[in-house]
């Protein structure tokens, strides 16, 4: 059943290889978000394998824009877990007191 589901997620992510460079697979989640089943399907996945895991989670955390895909799946997924989402953005886009942290990326830092 899982690997039916799995599949249903997959099945709606383009790849588009070389972008935005060469050697990085961008996965295009556009077609999975127009599709209220599979988006339900991968926050259903997202949740079982959270809950099998990591027993204790006090909070999910998303990075990027409201563009981005930790934006875009991290409040509903921790709504579903009952906890709280933390936004993560890059340094001056948020207002009042902030946490900063450097990490590097496929093809930035």
């Amino acid at each position: 059943m899982s690997g039916e589901r799995l599949r249903r997620v997959r099945d709606r992510v383009r790849p588009f290889p070389d972008f935005p460079v060469p050697g990085v697979i961008f996965r295009d989640i556009s077609p999975l978000l127009k599709d209220p089943a599979a988006f339900r399907t991968l926050i259903d996945l997202l949740e079982d394998h959270l809950r099998a895991s990591f027993p204790q989670i006090d909070f999910i955390a998303g990075e990027g824009g409201l563009d981005s895909r930790g934006f875009l799946i991290g409040p509903p997924l921790a709504q579903r877990l009952g906890i709280g989402f933390v936004p993560i953005r890059k340094k001056g886009k948020l207002p009042g007191p902030t946490q900063s942290i450097s990490y590097t990326l496929e093809y930035g830092k």
